[in-house]
């Protein structure tokens, strides 16, 4: 709005030393005038160019001694006689009738309206303009206030929206993020404490067996963690070391798992923690559905030079019809979208009689 009404008021001082500089011999106040105007715009302009806004001071001295008080010296001491020579000292009250619209209080810009209208009245009125000069000075004196004014409130407006907007984006965000977090306990506790539990329900195994032990105390070190909000999920371990630790911990429920790693590349964090909680779920559901106690797990690099890996596991089981088969949570959000939040795959192969083999890949 700064730059808007400056624009503004730039067409009118050029107007205005057109004006004068083709009277130069007659009328010498016309150059006091003008550089007064010069002189105030650029302290008002200037000043709020610097502090961001105007300054009320400045424009009401802006409406008084240029919309005001030169248009008036021009027609008492200016010699100003006809309305042609008075239009550009009028004009200027275009530009300020603008300028306070927009930077005083409401009762002020009708106040200051009002002294401009009055001026351009007796202003008018002493040069013998015409009715209609006079009535087409004072549409732009007001269409100028006006049209500043609805400008004004449009892009407060808009502003207001936009930052209604912003607001609503963060919560959003906000709930997204903890919408994943309670996700990612949803799958952590599918993956672990759910699944030690149905194991023991299951009668399968020995309750008092040390590794079975000493699983159910690291997993309630867990629950104690995320019951006080201070669990800390950021893995810093390397991909083998991660599918290890996927491995031992099935293992402790007594599946037996054959693992081989082969030419394993260095990969992101959060991508060795994907393929890790992503293998132990596969691993689980072997030893909850494949009716066997046995798996096999293969890590090997992606042989395509991009710096991938490919984790496979595999078990000889009764395997499924996929065209009859729903997946689960454990497939669905532990090992599908658990890949796919690192940019992963996860792919499963199996028929009636065939087994099943899970295939986890990064990158896609």
């Amino acid at each position: 709005m700064i730059l808007t009404t400056l624009l503004y008021r730039a067409s009118h001082l050029t107007v205005g030393v057109l004006a004068v500089a083709q009277r130069r011999q007659d009328l010498p106040l016309q150059y006091a005038g003008i550089a007064a105007a010069l002189a105030l715009t650029a302290l008002s302009y200037g000043a709020a160019l610097r502090r961001g806004w105007f300054d009320r001071r400045h424009v009401w001295a802006d409406v008084l001694v240029t919309g005001c008080v030169l248009p008036l010296l021009l027609c008492t001491w200016g010699g100003v006689g006809e309305p042609a020579l008075l239009g550009w000292g009028m004009l200027l009250g275009g530009s300020s009738s603008a300028a306070a619209a927009i930077a005083l209080e409401r009762f002020q810009v009708l106040a200051a309206v009002a002294l401009l209208l009055v001026t351009h009245l007796i202003g008018y009125q002493l040069v013998g303009a015409s009715p209609a000069v006079l009535g087409g000075h004072v549409n732009s004196l007001l269409s100028s206030a006006v049209m500043a004014w609805v400008m004004w409130w449009y892009l407060r407006r808009q502003g207001r929206l936009l930052d209604d907007a912003n607001a609503r984006a963060l919560a959003a965000e906000a709930h997204k993020a903890r919408y994943a977090e309670r996700l990612e306990h949803h799958r952590a506790l599918h993956d672990t404490v759910l699944a030690t539990l149905t194991t023991l329900a299951a009668g399968g195994i020995d309750a008092n067996a040390p590794l079975v032990r000493e699983r159910c105390a690291r997993e309630a070190a867990y629950l104690r963690r995320l019951i006080q909000q201070t669990a800390d999920e950021v893995h810093h371990r390397e991909i083998g070391q991660a599918l290890e630790e996927a491995v031992g911990s099935v293992e402790s429920l007594q599946l037996r798992v054959t693992a081989q790693y082969h030419d394993l590349p260095q990969v992101p964090p959060e991508v060795a923690a994907a393929f890790a909680d992503a293998a132990r779920e596969a691993l689980n559901n072997v030893r909850r559905h494949a009716g066997t106690g046995h798996a096999y797990l293969t890590a090997t690099g992606d042989g395509d030079g991009r710096g991938g890996a490919v984790v496979t596991v595999v078990d000889r089981g009764p395997g499924f019809d996929p065209e009859r088969y729903v997946p689960g949570l454990g497939l669905r959000g532990s090992v599908r979208e658990r890949m796919a939040e690192v940019g992963g795959l996860a792919t499963v192969d199996t028929a009636p009689g065939e087994g099943v083999r899970v295939e986890l890949r990064w990158p896609r």
